[in-house]
């Protein structure tokens, strides 16, 4: 049995609660014969900042390139809304995704049947539900240059963000994309605003190329990005997976999240090239932020956190069938009526995140 090493970084706010939650099931694993790994802690966010005077420091951005797979829970809160910009909790995070070179972050949307009604659409419109929102991760106007404020005299400024993207950045997120549509519903949608934006032009056509020279198999859709975003709350079971940008796939996944009727529900990957052996650098986690004000109240859902380490399972380590029956063990405690107070819905009690964390154990270890 091959050993994994992972690199937790539960960060700042219910970071770390939901994060213990995930330990617990990499520790059963462990003991079950399932799967063997090894961890490192280390800090990150405003965590870091109070400790370093910076967002993440060496050693552990060391950890985070030498280790299998990230695990990260949740960064920032207002105790640091006055540290400088460069070392804001933030900051890490996204030094995280650029200098592992994380290029394809991966958000499904699913709704549990148990929880179609919390959704804040109809139960019709959501039941069944299961996305998959390809963003790129690495380019775009988070990353391009120039970015900066300039002073125009007068008391007037300009803000300067530049959205770029090559050939190359396009065309590597869309083979991620029709290569998970192929194991899916064999459909994806490819989103951008080309009436209006030069990288949307560019990401039009190279996706289509890519598509009529790898992937005729697989269905191609064009829809522009705030067309999308409508349609993801009219009718959100017409899409498979979404391919889009790193801004438009910010701000669509998030639509998409709370068609399953909670942030604490979703999880994430964030993955790199494949290497020679097909080992990838990664990064999984929740999709929730750090929601600083219930930390260490014992609210926090750990279910996201819980399924980010599924994802990992599935796609760092190849352990498909353990992957599958987290996702079963998840399912089964909902239906079972468990809630924490995001999905509490018409439920007369909930569980704390201790107490779901050792539901979806529990479950695992009837399933196994």
């Amino acid at each position: 049995m091959a050993t994994h090493n992972l690199l937790l970084l539960p960060g700042d706010g219910i970071g770390p609660e939901v994060m213990a939650e995930v330990v617990k099931v990499a520790d059963w694993m462990g003991k079950e014969g399932i799967a063997s790994f090894e961890s490192e802690t280390g800090l990150v966010g405003g965590a870091a900042y109070d400790a370093h005077g910076k967002a993440i420091s060496e050693s552990d951005m060391k950890l985070a390139m030498d280790c299998d797979a990230v695990i990260f829970g949740a960064v920032g809160g207002p105790k640091w809304d006055a540290v400088p910009y460069d070392v804001r909790p933030e900051a890490g995070l996204l030094r995280l995704r650029k200098d592992l070179a994380l290029f394809a972050n991966l958000r499904p949307a699913i709704c549990y049947p148990a929880l179609a009604d919390d959704s804040s659409l109809k139960r019709e419109i959501v039941e069944g539900l299961d996305i998959m929102i390809v963003r790129e991760l690495t380019g775009g106007v988070y990353f391009g240059e120039p970015k900066e404020i300039i002073d125009l005299g007068n008391g007037q400024k300009r803000g300067i963000d530049t959205q770029v993207y090559d050939t190359y950045e396009i065309e590597r997120i869309g083979r991620v994309a029709f290569e998970l549509a192929r194991k899916r519903g064999n459909k994806v949608t490819s989103s951008e605003k080309r009436n209006v934006m030069k990288s949307g032009v560019l990401w039009h056509e190279v996706i289509t190329a890519l598509h009529k020279r790898d992937y005729a198999d697989v269905q191609l859709d064009h829809m522009l990005a705030d067309a999308l975003g409508m349609q993801l709350v009219r009718w959100p079971k017409q899409f498979d997976v979404i391919v889009t940008d790193n801004l438009f796939g910010d701000m669509l996944s998030d639509v998409a999240s709370m068609l399953t009727g909670s942030l604490g529900m979703l999880p994430s990957a964030s993955l790199g090239e494949a290497d020679k052996n097909g080992k990838r650098k990664a990064m999984y986690e929740p999709v929730h932020g750090s929601a600083p004000d219930i930390a260490g109240k014992g609210l926090a859902n750990p279910i996201a956190m819980i399924a980010s380490f599924g994802m990992a399972l599935r796609y760092s380590f190849n352990l498909g069938e353990a992957a599958d029956m987290v996702d079963k063990a998840i399912a089964n405690v909902l239906d079972a009526g468990l809630r924490t107070a995001d999905i509490k819905g018409n439920a007369t009690s909930t569980v704390s995140t201790v107490q779901m964390g050792d539901a979806i154990l529990a479950a695992l270890q009837k399933l196994k």
